[in-house]
């Protein structure tokens, strides 16, 4: 969902709320005023600033790359392998200066000459690259009788930096929102993830709490998570409550 539909979602929610059906956003601030920081969206008495947070450090940007890789690729397992296969990745196999069409290549030559003839069972292989790369690319593969099991993924990563992300960032956006604090507006902080495998509703108010250990940032009234992971269902939480008991 862009930002605007996710902002526009968040206020129907909250008129059905608040009882006022008819809510919708009155005005795009950021939009009409390009000289100085502003918030997303006025809507009625609230003021809203959004924002978006990686579950783990870059992982649009590594998902972007890994997607390179390996997009179309299910498909030429189906054609060429006659049962199940599964091939699973380190998080960072996939980074930064590398041959992505090389690496591309590479897989699809591994799956096309090798993986008809690999036993079933688990392995662990290197695969043979013909581009030079800093660290081989370790692939997990998974073969058996099952054909409907097929394609990729990549294991959880190792990250401790959500809640220093998160504060850096929502430090950042809660300025924006300050001097509507106090003007008879309702300050909100909208913070989205769209990331169904490694976020859920608890791990995001856990690493907001780590953050924000005293309480709401300066000028925030209220902070809401917005889960659009499934993108035409978002799940709307409101973390403000939660937040302040946890500081006290």
């Amino acid at each position: 969902m862009s930002e605007q539909k996710v902002i526009a979602a968040f206020v129907s929610h909250l008129g059905l709320l608040t009882g006022h059906s008819d809510l919708s956003v009155d005005r795009w601030p950021d939009q009409e005023n390009r000289t100085e920081p502003e918030i997303d969206a006025i809507a009625g008495n609230f003021a809203i600033e959004h924002t978006s947070v990686d579950s783990v450090a870059n992982q649009r940007q590594l998902s972007d790359w890994y997607l390179r890789v390996i997009e179309g690729l299910d498909q030429v397992i189906k054609d060429h392998v006659d049962c199940g296969l599964t091939i699973t990745l380190e998080f960072c196999a996939i980074g930064k200066g590398m041959d992505w069409k090389g690496i591309r290549d590479d897989i699809q030559y591994w799956i096309v000459n090798y993986a008809p003839s690999l036993a079933n069972g688990t392995h662990k292989i290197d695969l043979p690259t013909s581009t030079p790369i800093e660290c081989p690319i370790v692939m997990h593969v998974w073969k058996g009788l099952a054909p409907s099991i097929v394609g990729f993924s990549r294991f959880e990563p190792v990250d401790d930096t959500l809640s220093s992300r998160i504060r850096k960032l929502l430090d950042r956006k809660a300025k924006k929102l300050r001097k509507y604090r106090g003007r008879s507006f309702t300050t909100m902080l909208l913070v989205e993830n769209d990331d169904i495998a490694l976020m859920n509703e608890a791990k995001m108010l856990a690493a907001l709490r780590e953050a924000y250990p005293d309480g709401l940032p300066q000028g925030v009234n209220r902070i809401w998570f917005a889960d659009t992971s499934i993108s035409n269902k978002p799940q709307f939480y409101d973390f403000t409550a939660k937040i302040i008991n946890e500081g006290q």
